[in-house]
């Protein structure tokens, strides 16, 4: 974490890992007030727009189970921060359940008081054999 910012880092955390659960209850009305109108979604597969990754997690194509972060950081470049997290995604994508190590990285922009989520992108990690 950067120094300075161990609060506003706490709160982003806090909030990284709401947003985890909100996707695994699929609660749609959360996140769409969290994520950006402008926001963008990197999966392993797909990109898309804030209404497409909503009806993804509405409809349960991709059902996000569990999020075990193993390790997380907080970057600060003037209003922006970049959350970087390092964890096991249990999913269940198109009926089958896969779990894969990824770094998601999540970048929130503070407007008006509150942050909100600009970009997500899912990198898949390779797992020394």
């Amino acid at each position: 974490m950067e120094s300075g910012h161990s609060h506003k880092a706490e709160d982003l955390i806090d909030l990284s890992n709401q947003k985890w659960l909100w996707m695994a209850e699929r609660n749609v009305a959360e996140l769409e007030a969290l994520f950006n109108d402008q926001a963008v979604f990197v999966h392993m597969g797909a990109t898309m727009d804030k209404a497409h990754e909503l009806e993804v997690i509405g409809s349960g194509f991709i059902q996000y189970k569990n999020a075990d972060v193993e390790d997380v950081s907080v970057r600060f470049i003037g209003g922006t921060a970049i959350v970087l997290s390092k964890l096991k995604l249990l999913a269940e994508v198109a009926g089958n359940e896969v779990i894969n190590p990824f770094m998601v990285t999540e970048v929130y922009i503070e407007q008006h008081g509150r942050w909100q989520l600009g970009s997500m992108s899912f990198t898949k990690l390779i797992e020394a054999p």
